[in-house]
């Protein structure tokens, strides 16, 4: 992809101006809001500048050519080089300029949810959340679950979970959707397969992004979370719902200590306040950037993991995989995910290259 020198020039020039004003600034709000874009645009503006010098390079090494002489046999080496090394710089340039998700490199809250298909649903849910906690373990993220109510049989009717760590959206909101399993289940004498279902929703948890929750449009109830039996029931009203009257969001979280579930269950609710918000304006920019991977779209059937086969397919970039085992112990999901950012990528270069048009 050829880049336009003058957008180039556009990076540079805004590079260069924010560092200006970083050593002008005196208001701390200011300073903290230009450190922040200075961080973000460093690495493309180092990118710019070195696809800048080797554009420079190869016009000085054509006039060596054009020139003659004894130096045209060795600047024609250099040439070939040079244009061996530029399509993969230029591609490095593109994907720091394409269009890309601002909360790329947040944590996130996880969702998993049991669907169609009763205690199996659960059961399977189970094994999607026990996927990722490994997963998450494998990349060095902390998850911590947030509240949690388990399936009759096993497994989860729903749990929810941060996961903290860099870039945690940025890979798991791939995963937001409906995922679908086909298998035999262990109560079934007959052997039949069944299908059923669980849901699942990667949330971005932004640090700098403040989502103003007014105490008046909250209604916070407590009651009594159950206990393990026996001396060990806990007879205090410590669990916590709320429920946010403006958009009716119900959030809960059952811990034992009643501060503590009441700021976990905010923090969950700010998670869902923001995803509705992304959502909204991901609804105003449909038309303008149809990208299909990664839209989050939960009503979609995404993933088929089909147990009889050993195969894991995802119907979205049409992969099938024959390593459903590796997949569902975590450390297979990275061909997957890789998968998936690949053609995102794809999908993010077209736009860019639709603006060069």
């Amino acid at each position: 992809m050829h880049i336009p020198s003058a957008k180039l020039d556009q990076v540079l020039d805004r590079f260069r101006e924010v560092e200006a004003r970083m050593s002008a600034a005196t208001d701390g709000a200011e300073i903290v809001r230009l450190s922040r874009e200075h961080a973000e645009l460093r690495p493309v503006a180092e990118a710019v500048d070195a696809l800048t010098r080797i554009r420079a390079e190869r016009q000085d090494l054509e006039e060596m050519v054009s020139a003659g002489g004894e130096m045209a046999a060795l600047a024609r080496d250099e040439i070939h080089d040079l244009d061996q090394r530029l399509p993969l710089v230029e591609r490095d340039v593109a994907l720091l300029l394409a269009p890309k998700d601002k909360d790329e490199s947040a944590s996130a809250i996880l969702e998993v949810r049991a669907g169609t298909g009763g205690d199996e649903a659960a059961l399977f849910a189970g094994d999607l959340f026990r996927m990722y906690q490994r997963y998450a373990a494998l990349r060095g993220w902390r998850l911590e679950v947030e509240d949690m109510s388990e399936g009759e049989a096993g497994g989860f009717k729903e749990i929810i979970a941060s996961i903290t760590g860099d870039g945690v959206f940025g890979r798991m909101k791939f995963e937001s959707g409906v995922h679908r399993v086909q298998r035999v289940p262990a109560t079934e004498a007959g052997g039949r397969i069944h299908t059923s279902a669980a849901t699942v929703a990667v949330l971005p948890q932004p640090e700098n992004v403040e989502i103003e929750i007014n105490d008046a449009d909250l209604r916070i109830d407590t009651y009594r979370s159950s206990g393990a039996g026996g001396q060990h029931v806990n007879k205090t009203d410590s669990a916590v719902r709320i429920t946010h009257l403006p958009t009716g969001i119900v959030v809960t979280s059952s811990e034992k200590s009643q501060h503590q579930n009441r700021a976990k269950a905010l923090k969950v609710l700010q998670a869902r306040l923001y995803d509705m918000q992304r959502g909204q304006l991901d609804a105003e920019r449909a038309e303008t950037r149809k990208l299909q991977v990664g839209s989050g779209d939960r009503s979609e059937r995404i993933r088929t993991y089909n147990f009889p086969q050993g195969r894991v397919t995802d119907h979205r970039i049409n992969l099938t995989l024959y390593n459903l085992p590796r997949i569902l112990e975590g450390d297979g999901l990275d061909e997957l995910i890789e998968a998936l950012i690949t053609e995102d990528q794809a999908e993010r270069l077209a736009a860019l290259e639709n603006e060069f048009l």
